[in-house]
């Protein structure tokens, strides 16, 4: 984690993990769930799969680890942590998930619930590419993104934090200059608790 935009990230989750989920779980028109199941419906059982930004444990990476063969990626050691108790039949990874590697062609499915925003808009056409070569051919990577924020660096949830997006048009050509055929592109807008929020839900085929 050499990258200081990355660290922000780490520190601000290990700081908010409770102050996190007290917040998630104020938000009832969240599409995460339904989005999740296309993904569940759409792969064999005992797939292998990877959740990049896995956080604590949530609900989603349960439902995952209990049907596919789940490996999550997260910076937060509390993150981590937390997960490693609630989801034991998955592995976690404490590491930034814009190095971390996997053998090309051998994951069947990358999936990303709202942790894409956190990533640094100029290093998303690599990471895209990446997961591409990851994936097994027919392979499928579900993801929420952010929808144009300049890299942001301010207190969220009581710790600072650094958001950082592009526009769903932008996000549309990078994934397909990476390789990817869009299956489903939805512009969503969800009511968090500070005030409505807009995300770029897609599944894409390698």
């Amino acid at each position: 984690m050499s990258d200081p935009r990355t660290q922000l990230v780490a520190a601000g989750y290990d700081a908010m993990a409770d102050t996190w989920e007290v917040w998630k779980a104020q938000i009832t028109d969240d599409p995460r769930e339904a989005w999740c199941e296309e993904l569940l419906n759409r792969l064999p059982a005992g797939a292998r799969v990877v959740e990049l930004g896995s956080g604590g444990g949530t609900p989603e990476t349960a439902r995952l680890a209990h049907s596919f063969r789940l490996t999550g990626v997260d910076l937060s050691s509390e993150q981590v942590r937390r997960a490693r108790e609630r989801v034991p039949d998955a592995d976690f990874l404490e590491a930034d998930f814009t190095e971390v590697g996997f053998e090309a062609g051998s994951i069947d499915a990358v999936a990303a619930f709202y942790s894409f925003n956190h990533v640094p808009r100029d290093l998303l056409p690599g990471l895209f590419a990446r997961i591409h070569e990851w994936l097994v051919p027919g392979g499928l990577f579900l993801a929420s993104l952010g929808t144009d924020t300049d890299d942001w660096v301010g207190e969220w949830l009581g710790a600072p934090m650094f958001f950082s997006s592009w526009p769903p048009e932008t996000n549309r050509r990078l994934l397909e200059a990476a390789g990817f055929a869009l299956l489903r592109d939805d512009v969503v807008t969800i009511h968090e608790p500070e005030g409505d929020a807009t995300f770029q839900w897609v599944l894409a085929s390698r």
